[in-house]
């Protein structure tokens, strides 16, 4: 690992006596509460989902139509809509408190990761003008969800690679 990756992401300014630097240290602050401001929209966001999903569940129980597979699949969207939430939210959090650039990646990946399974899930061909356009849609998506796979093996290669002991170390 090279010294870009042990540095957190967005380390703290030191106080300067200039006024450029003691601006710059002002919207370092602004940037943090912000930060935890955004954090604290996504709580709510996940709780009004959660709610949701229960309202949707119990109607759709009372109504009969529980076993829909169009329903069903309105669930699924819905939950994995949570999961983005989830991912979006930790990476807020550990943006915010300075992580490793590879745990924001990794997490940033699982959101891309979720996102696309998501629209893969929900595709309906009949959302499209033509045959060809839905088919283009299709390859699109799993040319992306492919590729956020292997960026995800990658991560997740190099992290057991790095974490073992080299020869030098013995």
């Amino acid at each position: 690992m090279d010294d870009e990756e042990r540095d957190p992401v967005g380390g703290s300014l030191p106080a300067g006596e200039s006024v450029d630097e003691r601006l710059l240290a002002v919207s370092e602050t602004l940037i943090r509460y912000v930060e935890v401001v955004a954090a604290l929209v996504l709580v709510v966001l996940f709780a009004i989902g959660v709610f949701d999903l229960g309202l949707q569940i119990f109607q759709s129980a009372a109504r009969g139509d529980i076993t829909d597979p169009l329903v069903v699949v309105g669930f699924i969207d819905t939950a994995l809509l949570l999961f983005i939430i989830v991912e979006v939210y930790q990476t807020v959090v550990a943006y915010t408190q300075e992580s490793e650039t590879r745990r924001i990646v990794r997490l940033v990946i699982y959101t891309g990761v979720i996102a696309m399974v998501r629209k893969a899930i929900i595709f309906r061909t009949g959302e499209y003008a033509n045959e060809r356009l839905a088919l283009l849609a299709a390859v699109s998506y799993t040319v992306i969800i492919f590729g956020l796979v292997a960026l995800l093996l990658v991560e997740r290669r190099t992290r057991v690679d790095d974490a073992a002991p080299t020869p030098e170390s013995n």
